[in-house]
C-alpha cells in the first residue's frame, strides 16, 4: 500500500528526520543517527523529510553524509524559508534571493543535485506567497527540485500558491491531538490532488507514551514552551491517555500505531511522518500501515481526543503569530 507525492510512490508512513538533530533535547551522536537512518531505509521507509532549520543545517549534512550511496532508494524532502540567520537566530525569509541561496546550500549539505520535494517551511508574511512560489518554480525549471511544497499555511494560501505553480504537498501539523487541518486544508488538498503530509502525527510524543512527564523533558526540548505540555493544560490532556491506551489494546496495536493508523484512515492523500531516535520505534511506526481500525474504534477516537477535549494551543503566542494555518 503506497501513497503518492507528485505522482511519486512513497511509503504510507514516512520518516521525519528532525529529532536526529533538533528540537527534543540532546540529539544522538552522529554514529547512532546514521544507524537509525540506515535502519529506516532497511525497514521500508522510502520518503525522508529534513529541513535547513533542523540543527541549523546539521540534519541535512547528516543525511548527505550517511546516505549518499543510497540516494536512489528514497524520495527526499527538505525545506527553505526558516533557518539560522547571520546573528545566529531563527529567522523567516521568503524572498526569492534567499530561497535560491538556501536551496544551493541545502544541495551541498545533502550531497545531491536534486531535491525531490522542496517546501517553503514558513510563509514570510512580508513577501507575497506568489513571489516565494515563483522563486521555487524557477528551481523546478532548473532541475534542482522536483516539486514544491508548503508548510504551516492555510487553505486560502494554498489556493493562491497553486494558481502560481502546482503545489505537490502541504505539510501541516495533524494528529488526534491537533485537528486544525479538518477546518479546510485537508479537504482542499484532496480536491486539488495535493498530498497532505502530517507532521507531529503522534502529538510530539503525547500519543505514544502514557507515562510522559514534562518535568523530565531535557533542556532545549521545544515542548517545554508549548502550552499543551505545561501545568493545568497538560494535566487535563493526560487524563485522555488511559482511555486511548485501552482503545489501542482493543485494536491490537500500540498507542503510537493507533495514532498513525487513525491518520491513514483520514484519506489516501494523508502521509504521516513520525520521527524517532529509536530503531525499535521506527519499525513499530511503519508497521502502523498494516493496522486496520473498525468504525467503532474510529468513532471512539474521534469522541475521545478532538479540538474540544484537548487543552492549550499548539505553540506559544509568539510562534502562533508566525504561522498561517486555520485555528479552532
Amino acid at each position: 500500500m503506497q501513497r503518492f507525492i507528485n505522482s511519486h510512490p512513497v511509503s504510507p508512513v514516512s520518516f521525519g528526520c528532525m529529532s536526529l538533530s533538533h528540537a527534543y533535547g540532546v540529539p544522538p551522536d552522529k554514529h547512532t543517527s546514521a544507524k537509525v537512518l540506515h535502519a529506516a531505509l532497511d525497514a521500508g521507509y522510502t520518503h525522508l523529510d529534513t529541513a535547513a532549520l533542523y540543527g541549523f543545517g546539521a540534519n541535512e549534512e547528516l543525511l548527505g553524509e550517511t546516505l549518499v550511496e543510497r540516494r536512489s532508494e528514497f524520495f527526499l524532502a527538505s525545506k527553505c524559508g526558516l533557518f539560522k540567520n547571520a546573528e545566529g537566530k531563527r529567522a523567516i525569509d521568503g524572498r526569492p534571493e534567499m530561497i535560491k541561496k538556501t536551496c544551493e546550500d541545502s544541495l551541498k549539505r545533502l550531497r545531491t543535485e536534486h531535491i525531490d520535494l522542496y517546501y517553503l517551511h514558513r510563509m514570510d508574511k512580508k513577501v507575497p506567497i506568489e513571489e516565494s512560489v515563483g522563486a521555487l518554480s524557477m528551481l523546478v525549471e532548473e532541475g534542482k527540485i522536483g516539486a514544491i511544497g508548503l508548510s504551516e499555511v492555510s487553505a486560502e494560501t494554498v489556493r493562491k500558491a497553486h494558481a502560481q505553480h502546482p503545489i505537490a504537498a502541504l505539510q501541516n501539523e495533524y494528529s488526534l491531538f491537533s485537528r486544525n487541518p479538518e477546518i479546510a486544508s485537508l479537504k482542499l488538498c484532496q480536491e486539488l490532488g495535493i498530498a497532505f503530509v502530517a507532521f507531529s502525527p503522534v502529538g510530539r510524543g503525547f500519543l505514544a507514551d502514557t507515562q510522559l512527564d514534562p518535568q523530565q523533558f531535557p533542556d532545549g526540548d521545544i515542548r517545554r514552551n508549548m502550552p499543551r505540555f505545561i501545568g493545568e493544560a497538560f494535566e487535563k490532556n493526560r487524563r485522555l491517555l488511559n482511555a486511548f491506551a485501552e482503545l489501542a489494546g482493543k485494536a491490537g496495536c500500540t498507542s503510537s500505531q493507533l495514532a498513525l493508523a487513525w491518520l491513514l484512515s483520514r484519506g489516501d492523500h494523508v502521509i504521516p511522518i513520525p520521527g524517532t531516535t529509536s530503531i525499535a520505534h521506527l519499525q513499530e511506526n511503519i508497521a502502523a500501515a498494516d493496522v486496520s481500525l473498525d468504525e467503532e474504534i474510529l468513532k471512539s477516537l474521534d469522541e475521545l481526543i478532538n479540538q474540544n477535549t484537548v487543552s492549550g494551543e499548539r505553540y506559544p503566542e509568539a510562534v502562533m503569530a508566525e504561522i498561517d494555518t486555520e485555528n479552532f
